[in-house]
């Protein structure tokens, strides 16, 4: 073989690695973890919940718009949100799905998946629940719980209790929908696309993104603006990530109560702990960034008043509709990405629900004054130091659960 034919088939190799075949959980999750430890130095920590919910404030905006303010809730949509390509979350959720696309695309998995008629009604009750529990727990599985642990706060505890619990029940009602409710089973076909199209599709999403970081990144008026270029470019590789290793949260929280699996479980604990110690490194000394003395990063993003009901019973009613919809909050966005319809009726409905929640809860500023909990900053009680030790405890104790689980079935859901 000649030298060049051996190049060739290196390169192939490596797109196959790259592109094509499923990664392993364990590496996607600590490649989540570092990218998330990325965004938060470069910016912010990235969650799911502040997309859809800029996207649900669009959408009531311009239902209010035309109805006019004077009808009830709406009147808190007089004032338009922040620009889709400039909100930062929304950024983040556009970057994410664009790179779940160009993963799907370049893996030659792209099609839109149309689902049996009674899963797109699962999808209608799965994004209410999942907008009204993100609203009450101080965001979805990811800012509620992933990264609220993972920036040191305790409100990440509670919402994960809810989680457990809402899983479980999901569980035992998809179950008994298998077992008693036929309607509906028709209607599933996919819709494939020739394979050079969707190529080129997942090669034009990505020069869109790197477009439009080149344009961020040229802004001199605002550094905000400015910064946006590595927030979308990292979103887009969490994205990747995720839709590559087919990572997604609420399987860490099912399969051990559905197979027994651990696989996915572990991941997230591992993730989890890089993320946590990631934070502590940046916020023990807070640095700070231009003339100004900007702080790079908020040490209270992701803390939550809702250490207390609201993140048990957000997180319950999260963890419900995660299980109808097939997805958590990030799940969902990168399944969108590759083409799922019912993720895609999921995210209006999720938008909507959690827009309303949240703008009538911050109107009456229900966080604020405690009405669903506490907000605590770990730190602040136990030292940076003492809050790696106990979120490290915390994670062995669940480690050990699910893995003895894995041996003994115990804590199996029956069919």
């Amino acid at each position: 073989m000649s030298e060049e034919s051996v190049m060739v088939s290196k390169v192939k190799g490596l797109y196959k690695i790259l592109c094509q075949t499923e990664w392993n959980a364990t590496v996607t999750g600590i490649l989540v973890g570092f990218l998330s430890v990325m965004i938060m130095a470069w910016w912010r920590p990235w969650g799911a919940v502040g997309a859809i919910r800029n996207w649900g404030d669009w959408i009531m905006h311009g239902i209010a718009s035309g109805l006019g303010s004077d009808a009830g809730i709406l009147i808190l949509y007089e004032e338009a949100p922040g620009a889709l390509l400039v909100n930062s979350g929304s950024v983040i959720g556009i970057g994410f799905v664009l790179g779940a696309f160009v993963s799907a695309c370049l893996g030659r998995e792209f099609a839109l998946r149309v689902p049996p008629h009674r899963e797109l009604v699962k999808a209608v009750i799965a994004g209410i629940l999942m907008g009204i529990g993100a609203a009450l727990a101080g965001g979805c599985n990811v800012g509620g719980f992933y990264n609220a642990l993972g920036n040191l706060a305790a409100n990440g505890f509670t919402m994960m209790i809810g989680l457990v619990a809402g899983v479980v029940l999901g569980l035992k009602l998809l179950y008994l929908e298998m077992e008693h409710i036929s309607w509906g089973d028709g209607g599933a076909k996919t819709i494939e696309f020739p394979k050079p199209v969707v190529t080129l599709l997942g090669i034009a999403a990505l020069l869109f993104v790197l477009w439009q970081a080149y344009s961020y990144s040229t802004n001199e008026d605002s550094s905000y603006i400015a910064s946006l270029s590595g927030v979308i470019l990292i979103a887009l590789a969490l994205g990747y990530a995720m839709q590559r290793g087919r990572w997604c949260m609420v399987q860490g929280f099912r399969e051990p109560h559905m197979t027994g699996d651990t696989t996915m479980a572990r991941s997230v604990m591992i993730s989890i702990f890089i993320v946590a110690v990631g934070a502590a490194v940046l916020k023990f000394g807070v640095p700070v960034r231009g003339e100004f003395g900007d702080p790079v990063l908020n040490p209270a993003y992701y803390v939550r008043g809702t250490f207390g009901w609201g993140g048990v019973v957000g997180g319950f009613i999260f963890g419900l509709g995660a299980m109808f919809a097939g997805g958590c909050g990030s799940g969902t966005l990168w399944r969108v990405g590759e083409g799922q319809v019912k993720l895609m009726l999921v995210v209006p409905f999720f938008a909507v629900s959690n827009s309303l929640l949240s703008s009538w809860f911050k109107d009456n500023s229900f966080e604020e004054d405690g009405v669903f909990g506490r907000y605590i900053y770990l730190p602040e009680i136990m030292g940076y130091g003492g809050t790696l030790v106990l979120i490290g405890a915390f994670l062995i104790v669940w480690y050990l659960i699910v893995t003895w689980n894995e041996e003994t079935n115990k804590l199996i859901v029956p069919m």
